[in-house]
């Protein structure tokens, strides 16, 4: 139940059921479901079909295909929280005997391992995972395509490869621990490795016909981890507001915030997209969207996720190709924020103020160009320019009184102040950056010092 300040506005809810009514017409679908998340709170609901007796709603499973990559990307988060593995741990040290035990953890969540993007055929969507007994079925002999951490090449058997690391490490099926460390404390209770009524049949339409022909629905087998998951609206957008704010219970918010950060190298012509640790991420109509698409045969989805407007969004239908439920999820969210933008929270006073603190606020100068240095909240500052472009960053204070850069060009650089003999500040040091409180003032501590002659003027 959304309180009155939750709810979306008429003309909101209108622009929101036209979308999906165009992708649904255009992309000819059997049918479509969307759901629209705010402040962790399901907001908007909606669905179109032409198909008699199939009226789907915000609970009804499609399948999702790959963002059951995000799904199995969080359960080895897990591992590396716990202390089990580490991101920059090659493969073999936990999953020995593979072949390609020389990628890094990281490398296969976020596909930069260089390992082939598909199976030795055939096509492992329509085709029974019991024919893939073994890894050595998925993965093949020639499974290495580019040299490994030096481009992005999305590989389904990666995470395959690391289904089978949760499964090694934990002692338990991927499956078992899917539902014990991420669906039971969510409270996903409409999602599941096997399709649960209702849910929705997959159609392939045909290209130059209105007619439908119906899908297979194979059990993938070791390919699960890469695409097995069915789902529903509701389910997945709590799986968004996790994937916003995190979840002690799963995940804390810094390991979630680490998922959203851009692991790979991008290639020209990529500018406005990349991959996290099991996350896409996009750079759309000038917003950062995070989440993931979905495809298997008879099905699209697409879940996408704005941080910073606190709105998600989810699209899903049951079709093999036609309606572009990614974009439709990314437009979903766009609409919203656009029409009703998120409303900042009330400025509050800190709660007490640490007066040595307070007196290094202010302009700082590296060389002629003027920074300033704000106080925040828990000791925290952020330095950033005065004026135009410049590297900004967002500091956490230490045990010792230094400070460590959390963004920006200054991200896990150490700031420090610097005290004369008599205990009174000279400068503040920031990965051997001096910041003074003048402009090449004499006396102060300038690397290469000041010239004597000091400031002048030049007649032409």
């Amino acid at each position: 139940m959304t309180s009155a300040m939750e709810e979306l506005l008429p003309g909101t809810r209108r622009a929101l059921l036209y979308r999906i009514a165009v992708a649904q017409s255009e992309g000819r679908a059997p049918s479509l479901a969307a759901a629209v998340q705010r402040n962790g709170h399901l907001v908007w609901t909606g669905s179109r079909t032409s198909v008699a007796g199939h009226a789907p709603d915000a609970d009804t499973q499609y399948r999702i295909g790959s963002i059951t990559k995000t799904f199995t990307a969080v359960l080895v988060m897990r591992l590396r929280d716990e202390g089990l593995l580490g991101l920059d741990d090659p493969l073999d040290k936990h999953l020995p005997g593979t072949g390609v035990g020389e990628s890094t953890i990281a490398q296969l969540l976020g596909h930069s391992a260089g390992l082939s993007a598909e199976t030795p055929p055939p096509w492992w969507e329509r085709t029974p995972g019991s024919m893939r007994p073994e890894l050595s079925d998925v993965l093949g002999e020639d499974t290495a395509m580019h040299p490994a951490g030096r481009r992005h090449h999305y590989s389904n058997p990666g995470y395959t490869l690391l289904g089978s690391l949760v499964e090694a490490v934990r002692g338990v099926s991927w499956e078992e621990a899917l539902r014990r460390e991420i669906l039971e404390p969510l409270g996903l209770e409409r999602t599941s490795a096997q399709p649960q009524a209702p849910h929705a049949g997959g159609w392939a339409v045909h290209p130059w016909a209105d007619v439908m022909l119906p899908e297979p629905v194979e059990d993938l087998g070791l390919m699960a981890p890469a695409g097995q998951l069915w789902s529903t609206p509701a389910d997945l957008c709590r799986f968004a507001a996790f994937l916003a704010a995190g979840d002690e219970r799963v995940l804390g918010a810094e390991s979630v915030r680490e998922m959203r950060v851009p692991s790979v190298p991008l290639e020209a012509g990529e500018w406005n997209g990349t991959y996290g640790l099991g996350l896409q991420i996009l750079r759309h109509e000038g917003r950062t969207l995070v989440g993931h698409s979905g495809s298997l045969p008879g099905f699209v989805a697409g879940l996408w996720v704005s941080v910073e407007d606190g709105v998600a969004a989810v699209a899903l239908a049951n079709a093999t190709s036609g309606p572009p439920a990614a974009t439709v999820a990314a437009d979903l969210v766009h609409i919203v924020a656009d029409a009703e933008p998120k409303i900042p929270e009330p400025w509050r006073p800190l709660p007490e103020v640490d007066q040595e603190l307070l007196g290094l606020t202010g302009p700082w100068y590296w060389g002629t160009s003027a920074y300033v240095l704000r106080l925040v909240a828990d000791r925290g500052v952020e330095l950033e320019p005065l004026r135009g472009g410049g590297r900004r960053s967002r500091f956490l204070v230490g045990a010792d009184g230094t400070w460590t850069g959390l963004d920006g060009y200054y991200a896990g650089e150490t700031l420090r102040v610097v005290r004369r003999g008599d205990g009174s500040v000279s400068h503040l040091d920031l990965g051997s950056f001096v910041f003074t409180r003048e402009p090449y003032e004499p006396g102060d501590a300038v690397p290469g010092g000041v010239d004597p002659e000091g400031w002048r003027g030049f007649r032409f």
